[in-house]
């Protein structure tokens, strides 16, 4: 399902995606048989948690834990919809 994600959704990578640490970058990149997408930190955060058994909720609730800060769902939820626009998400519905 590639879909607007839903709180009780549980997004992971999408098929033919391979999110991984480049030590040579300091970074998270996205790869695909096509290529390759350096993701700045917050975007590293997010989709390093996104494996499919988190839900949208749980996954905003770690990340506020983590860094010791509240308000971050819509910021989340928006990276999510271009990350799913992207075809780098897909959601299972809880």
């Amino acid at each position: 399902m590639n879909a607007a994600p839903q709180l009780d959704s549980s997004p992971r990578i999408s098929r033919g995606f391979r999110l991984q640490w480049e030590e040579v970058q300091q970074c998270f990149v996205l790869l695909y048989p096509e290529g390759m997408v350096k993701l700045n930190q917050s975007g590293g955060e997010i989709l390093k948690r996104c494996d499919g058994t988190r839900s949208v909720k749980q996954i905003v609730a770690e990340l506020e834990q983590a860094f010791n800060t509240q308000g971050l769902q819509g910021d989340v939820v928006a990276f999510m919809d271009i990350a799913g626009k992207q075809r780098w998400l897909e959601w299972e519905a809880a």
